[in-house]
This record gives structure tokens, sequence and C-alpha cells, in this order.
């Protein structure tokens, strides 16, 4: 059976290893330099050593099956592209958090359940990483709490497969209960408090040494990635105005445009 020590452990060392994913790379950094606007973006110099990316060919085909699907649109300047809401849908796939810098909250928890015997590992460590950008978080055994509506997403990716047979969802909105006391359990707040102030403390070091500012920007997006991947994206209504997170996302756009300018 699943166990919630193996889930997290597994969750650490996909963090820790970043952005490999061609696509994501380029959602990512599309949204990360515009922001909610969906701004056109050059892919320049700059913005390739930033995100590790590098207009050969296969970035180029990458670039432009996006633009077939419609998750991204190609403007009239060389090398410049602006995500689409579309796109934007598929990158909170993998970073949560940032649906809700977007979008309206409607209110709704999703109730995800999935057990999935030991001898069936293939099937439930496929299913894992395919939910890891999420929300989920640890309610009681076997059953995982979001904010986020990924039921449609979660009927297409076990439809007509094994493991469909394993899958409860549900969905719906609370009655009675401390919600902070919820969020705390399932979600660990006050730990995902400290490590943005731990990002904070690390982003000033990088600020403070005497690199280049695409070297600096590098840097600073790498550290804020591994946050994101480990951030539920709770909406406001749950979280605050003054979250640290939300915080955090301005701070970012300020030094991006540092950097940048």
């Amino acid at each position: 059976m699943i166990t919630l020590d193996r889930i997290f452990s597994v969750c650490y060392i996909v963090t820790c290893m970043g952005v490999k994913e061609r696509r994501t790379k380029i959602l990512l950094s599309l949204f990360l330099i515009a922001g909610v606007d969906f701004s056109a973006v050059t892919l320049n110099e700059i913005i390739q050593k930033v995100f590790d990316l590098t207009l050969n060919q296969k970035t180029r085909g990458t670039l432009s099956a996006l633009i077939k699907e419609g998750s991204i649109e190609k403007t009239e300047t060389d090398n410049s592209y602006k995500i689409t809401e579309k796109g934007f849908n598929e990158l909170c796939l993998e970073f949560s958090f940032f649906r809700y810098l977007n979008n309206t909250w409607d209110g709704k928890w999703r109730i995800i359940s999935y057990e999935i015997p030991e001898n069936k590992r293939e099937i439930r460590d496929r299913l894992r990483r395919e939910m890891q950008g999420w929300g989920l978080g640890p309610w009681h055994r076997s059953f995982w709490l979001t904010p986020h509506p990924v039921i449609d997403t979660l009927k297409d990716l076990v439809s007509q497969k094994e493991e469909e047979k394993y899958v409860q969802a549900f969905e719906g909105v609370p009655v009675y209960g401390d919600r902070d006391i919820l969020i705390e359990k399932v979600w660990n707040k006050a730990d995902l408090d400290r490590s943005y102030r731990e990002l904070f403390k690390k982003w000033h070091g990088i600020l403070s040494t005497g690199d280049e500012k695409s070297d600096k920007l590098k840097k600073i997006v790498s550290e804020y990635i591994v946050l994101l991947r480990q951030d539920p994206g709770l909406p406001k209504e749950l979280m605050g105005e003054s979250w640290i997170g939300f915080e955090g996302w301005n701070i970012f756009r300020e030094i991006k445009s540092i950097l940048l300018g």
C-alpha cells in the first residue's frame, strides 16, 4: 500500500531535480517573466540562460507543437511568445500555486482516494507523478484534499486504464469544522511559512553577491521553483490576503524587474 513517508520522499527527490522537461520549461519561463497578464516574452539569451533553454531544433519543435495546440502564441517579434489560457491551465497542473493568482476559487473541495496494492507499484508511481502538482494534501489514510478543479483532469488521466478501479473522487463544500486547523493539519502551513522566510534569506544572499544580473536571476528562479513545487497553491479565501506566499510572488516580480532592467 501507499505510505505517506514514501510519497513525501519521492516528491522531495523530484523537487530537488528541478524542471527538466522542455515543454514545462517553456510554459514556466513565459509565465514567470510575463506574469498574470500573459504579455509577450522574447526568448533572448538572458531568458534562455535563466531557464536552461537553447533555441535548437528540439526546442523549436516544442514551440511549434505548443503553438499548434493553442498553449502559446507567437508574436510578430522574432522569438517572442506568450502563454495562453490553455497553456496556463496546463502549467497549473505542474505548479498549483499559479492558479489562484489569476482565477477565483469556486469554494469547492475535491477529495481523491486511491489505494493501490504494492504489486501494482508501477501504476501507483505513475499516478502519483501525474498528480504531484495538484495541490493535494493528506487528509486521512488514502484520502487527499485539494481546492483545485482537478476532477476532469483525473477522469482523463485514469479513464479506461487499470488504475481507474482504484480511484474514487468527491467534490463538495464544507459545512462544519475549523478551517484553519484543517489547513495546518493537511498542508502544514506553519512549515510552509518558514520555508518562504528561508527563501527570502537565500534571495537576499544571492542579490548581495557580485554576480552578473543574469546569473543572479537564474539562481533566484531556481530557488523559487523548488518552493513552488511544495506550495499547494491554496487561494486567498483560505490563506488570507497577507499570506507570505503571495508576498513572495510580489517580491519575485520586483526582483525580476530589477535584474531584467
